[in-house]
């Protein structure tokens, strides 16, 4: 097989091509684990990234006495990047700390957000123009742009900032984000969503209290 690949140039510019693509993109997914602390996780793709180099990328590097091997080489190498990348946006490994302040004080958007799945921690502050509702809340990595166009939907002049945060210590931040409740709900219907919660909330709070006077 290796002889029938190494007879035909264009089919060594393909393998060369696609094995470059593989590699680079276990490369970059055990680097970006490494850097976000994943250690087992960055070890399986280093065992993954060594089992091409050995299989693969030894018969690449025996076939680039060919410029369109060197060309394909080097294509393979970005594509590889781009992909890794692009694997790792899909997995998106960990959680995000979205900072938010919102247009004018408001009580009722902490108890929304938490509502719907997230943990928040907020507070009141002042900004140029008045008092502000500003909150600290945690999401998973993946649902990152719903957390985003939830904010704008319930507030469309809140300011947003969103960082990864490299290690996460005590409390029940982790524990806080409930992610069955994420995955239920759309932003464009977010407002129907809290409203329900807010129905069985109150039906829950009728029921307890009758239970106390019985």
């Amino acid at each position: 097989m290796i002889t029938a690949i190494s007879q035909n140039p264009w089919l060594m510019v393909l393998v060369i091509f696609i094995v470059n693509i593989v590699y680079v993109s276990f490369l970059t997914m055990r680097t970006i684990s490494t850097l976000k602390g994943y250690r087992y996780t960055a070890a399986a793709f280093s065992i993954l990234e060594t089992f091409v180099y050995v299989i693969g990328l030894g018969l690449v590097l025996e076939n680039l006495d060919q410029f369109q091997n060197v060309v394909a080489y080097a294509l393979g190498f970005g594509a590889g990047i781009l992909v890794g990348l692009k694997i790792e946006e899909k997995l998106a490994l960990g959680y995000l700390v979205v900072n938010v302040i919102t247009s004018q004080k408001d009580k009722d958007l902490p108890t929304n957000i938490r509502d719907l799945g997230y943990g928040v921690t907020h507070g009141y502050q002042y900004g140029r123009d008045g008092e502000r509702t500003t909150m600290q809340i945690l999401t998973p990595r993946k649902y990152e742009r719903k957390l985003i166009d939830t904010i704008k939907e319930l507030d469309e002049k809140a300011f947003i900032i969103t960082h990864e945060p490299k290690n996460i210590n005590g409390g029940f931040w982790t524990k806080g984000v409930k992610r069955k409740r994420l995955k239920n709900y759309q932003p464009e219907n977010v407002e129907e969503v809290l409203e329900e919660i807010s129905e069985a909330r109150e039906m829950e709070d009728e029921r307890n209290a009758e239970k106390e006077k019985v």
